[in-house]
């Protein structure tokens, strides 16, 4: 269920031509530059994800 919601936030928060986060000027109509902390949220957890997977292969 985590992975779905950091596939649906990285598919949406994407850096526009003007350097800004698309997903949050088109929900919140707010001008953040990206990566915004939605992106910064979502890849920590993918990181931390595929880590967790690799230590568990390698005891």
């Amino acid at each position: 269920m985590k992975d779905d919601l950091e596939q649906a936030i990285l598919a949406v928060h994407v850096r526009g031509y003007d350097g800004m986060c698309t997903g949050c000027r088109a929900w919140w109509s707010r001008l953040s530059p990206y990566p915004c902390w939605q992106v910064e949220w979502a890849t920590s957890r993918q990181a931390r994800t595929i880590t967790a997977r690799f230590l568990e292969g390698v005891r």
